[in-house]
């Protein structure tokens, strides 16, 4: 007769003294494990909970301006320095790593219309309502030596927005037309127009650096080439488009920020579509700023908030709001793409994390294996509707959330309106538009 016993080795589960860690026997055959994918779930419901519970977005704010802040500019080399512009004139150079003001230049007479800093660092350029464009260092002045711009070009008319090329000591400027400069010359060496409309907004793209596009007060954006000194193509929106900004990865994308709540991602290739409507804003968009990895921009708003929508998605993933925050009129994503930068009305600069949840300062091996196996397991389960309801919800400001309700309703009014025009008229004769496409009025080449 044989007897089947369990023999066991006290050395595989005995501790030799009572100083030594438990022995926990481990399988990791996932065969022998029927309940890992809920444990996973909870572990990836826990990591979603807990990114929501520390979720502090909001690090400062900057305070000096004596008027709204219209305009800001970041250093090409430095990553602690930002530049910005106020309403009354005024030039505020700031440290974030200390965040305080470095430097104040009263730059001119009424609003600082726009400000860019010069691609090698060494000084910078602002326009304003005084018909001037001024050329500053970005170094302050000595001791006892007068605060005096390098150059001063007066043109004819208003200025309302600079930008510098990537790589050449050439500018440009939009009002009447767009002008490019020479920083040698007092004179355009071109001036580039399409239309009879003022120009709001002018920027250069960063991997095609002869390439500009601008906005107009026409409901155009334009395209334009440098070495051809002609325009090559514009898009006509419904509305107007108050800026726009390329996408630093990809040279043929650029994101616009429309009067119509909406923001449009265009391939410059193909105007007649957008790639993505991005909608969430429950007023016009103000401005709007790339990340430097591509993969997310940052827009900020007159409905007192600044969003950040991957390029990809056409809602946001975040909301950021405060209280005393009103219409948000410029917006910058810090060159190391961990941080947002947003002036507003109410004199402010505001210093945000770009992922709000994220922990700041050096992080130990172990922090970062979790963290990283936290964020692989919500992109997992990402879809699951409990894991997705509390990583979407966000606590909105109660007039935005009511505008957002109200909208819903009359997209859906429209919507319905449009199923029964078609329901009840010839086949054919209603067509059916798609949603990228109601908002283009024509391509014009």
């Amino acid at each position: 007769m044989r007897v089947k016993v369990l023999s066991r080795n006290p050395d595989d589960y005995v501790r030799e003294t009572k100083l030594d860690l438990q022995r926990v026997p481990r399988n990791y055959d996932p065969a022998l494990h029927p309940f890992e994918v809920a444990r996973e779930y909870t572990r990836a419901l826990n990591a979603t909970k807990l990114e929501r519970v520390f979720a502090k977005p909001f690090l400062s704010s900057l305070d000096g301006h004596r008027d709204g802040v219209n305009c800001m500019a970041k250093h090409p080399k430095s990553l602690s320095t930002v530049l910005s512009g106020a309403c009354d004139g005024e030039v505020k150079i700031w440290n974030l790593t200390k965040r305080q003001c470095i430097r104040t230049i009263q730059a001119h007479e009424g609003f600082v219309r726009g400000m860019c800093a010069r691609f090698c660092g060494t000084s910078f350029f602002t326009v304003g309502d005084d018909k001037t464009v001024k050329q500053w260092k970005m170094e302050s002045p000595e001791y006892g030596e007068e605060e005096e711009p390098i150059h001063t070009i007066l043109g004819k008319t208003v200025y309302t927005g600079i930008d510098h090329h990537w790589k050449e000591p050439v500018f440009a400027t939009c009002g009447h037309q767009v002008d490019i400069w020479d920083e040698q010359r007092t004179s355009p060496k071109c001036s580039l127009t399409w239309g009879f409309d003022s120009i709001s907004s002018v920027k250069f793209n960063p991997i095609e650096t002869y390439l500009l596009g601008s906005c107009a007060s026409d409901r155009n954006i334009v395209l334009y080439d440098m070495r051809k000194s002609t325009p090559l193509k514009k898009v006509i929106l419904n509305m107007r488009t108050n800026t726009l900004c390329w996408n630093p990865m990809e040279a043929f994308i650029f994101t616009a920020a429309n009067e119509d709540y909406n923001l449009y991602t265009f391939d410059m290739r193909f105007l007649e579509s957008p790639v993505m409507v991005h909608m969430d804003h429950v007023s016009a968009v103000l401005d709007v700023d790339y990340s430097p990895t591509g993969k997310e921009f940052v827009s900020a708003s007159f409905d007192k908030s600044i969003r950040i929508f991957p390029v990809d998605k056409g809602h946001s993933r975040e909301v950021y709001h405060t209280k005393r925050m009103q219409h948000v009129i410029t917006v910058k994503w810090t060159s190391d793409s961990k941080y947002i930068l947003c002036g507003s009305d109410e004199m402010n600069i505001r210093l945000w994390k770009a992922n709000a949840s994220e922990k700041l300062g050096v992080l130990a091996p172990r922090e970062k294996a979790a963290m990283n196996y936290n964020q692989k397991l919500k992109e997992k389960f990402q879809f699951h509707p409990q894991i997705r309801r509390i990583a979407q919800h966000r606590h909105l400001p109660k007039s935005i959330y009511c505008q957002i309700k109200e909208q819903r309703i009359m997209r859906e009014a429209r919507r319905r309106k449009e199923l029964n025009r078609r329901k009840h008229s010839k086949p054919g004769s209603v067509p059916f538009v798609p949603e990228r496409k109601k908002h283009i009025v024509a391509v014009v080449k």
